[in-house]
């Protein structure tokens, strides 16, 4: 494959080496119809990279996993012989898809693990409950928008080396791995693991089920990313909200119903589905804390949507 090709390449670090590394790092942000069409030398990702970012992913036998930049298909044939897991993998390059879905046939695993020929902006990806990567930044940044919008609450995206800038991971994991050396001059790995979260800001207003609440409850969320912070408004008081906390469509936060001279915790669990949720909550704590259902739905959508 030569300079002119006229589809986006899967620019993965496994094949951008040396000057042209360099360059990419100090590029701006970019977005996918914006970015290079060229390609380096194939490198591909040692065994022990592979294994250990399925590792730090949960991977398992219900999930679809989906690899971007796919070379010779390790990662998601790995994923179906050791972890019984299905998916697919992407790749720009034909003879390396070729050769993927070769070896998956010998491996008797061609049923769930295939591979394509395709640009990965262009990949649909909505099944996916993991994302597998190993990409340069800028590539990172391009691809970060179509995760956000695409990709279900939940989902697991694993990186090798590289994140979303301000994206923070939600986990990290890093070692040495002495066979990289040879391949790119360092030995040192990193694994970065996201859950991509709920858009959650907006105004909720809350219903507690079967039972009437002395005043209107609504909560104002505000989000980045997995971050959110957050304000109630019980009747006419406010008060911010503590211990708020998202992870893909799990989300939790803690409410202070002071009434009068009565002061009280409210903590709220529940799961978010679109424009509503619904959960358990607890007045109070211990043994005698009063327990109900709740649900909300959101009154007002965000100014602006989630960063992305």
């Amino acid at each position: 494959m030569n300079e002119s090709t006229p589809n986006r390449v899967a620019l993965s670090r496994r094949r951008l080496l040396g000057a042209g590394f360099m360059m990419w790092l100090a590029a701006p942000t970019a977005r996918g119809d914006d970015l290079p069409r060229t390609a380096g030398p194939y490198v591909p990702t040692p065994n022990v990279i592979v294994e250990r970012m399925l590792e730090f992913a949960k991977v398992g036998p219900d999930d679809f996993v989906v690899d971007l930049g796919s070379g010779d298909g390790r990662m998601v044939r790995t994923a179906a012989k050791v972890y019984g897991a299905s998916g697919f993998g992407v790749d720009i390059n034909p003879a390396l898809v070729e050769k993927s879905n070769a070896q998956a046939r010998e491996e008797g695993i061609a049923e769930r693990a295939v591979f394509y020929q395709q640009d990965v902006f262009k990949a649909d990806i909505h099944k996916a409950t993991v994302i597998t990567l190993y990409v340069l930044p800028a590539m990172m940044l391009g691809l970060r928008p179509k995760f956000l919008t695409e990709l279900r609450p939940g989902t697991r995206i694993v990186s090798h080396d590289y994140h979303f800038r301000e994206w923070q991971p939600d986990s990290r994991w890093s070692f040495d791995v002495p066979e990289k050396r040879e391949a790119v001059g360092f030995s040192s790995a990193h694994i970065y693991l996201w859950i991509v979260p709920a858009h959650v800001a907006g105004r909720w207003r809350i219903e507690i089920v079967g039972h009437k609440l002395p005043a209107p409850v609504a909560v104002e969320l505000r989000q980045t990313f997995q971050q959110v912070r957050g304000t109630a408004l019980v009747g006419t008081r406010s008060t911010e909200l503590t211990n708020v906390k998202l992870r893909g469509d799990a989300f939790e936060f803690t409410l202070d119903a002071t009434t009068g001279a009565d002061s009280e915790l409210h903590t709220y669990r529940g799961k978010v589905a679109g424009t509503a949720m619904e959960g358990d909550v607890a007045w109070g704590s211990g043994a005698l804390a009063r327990r109900y259902k709740w649900k909300a739905i959101r009154v007002r959508a965000p100014r602006e949507p989630l960063a992305q």
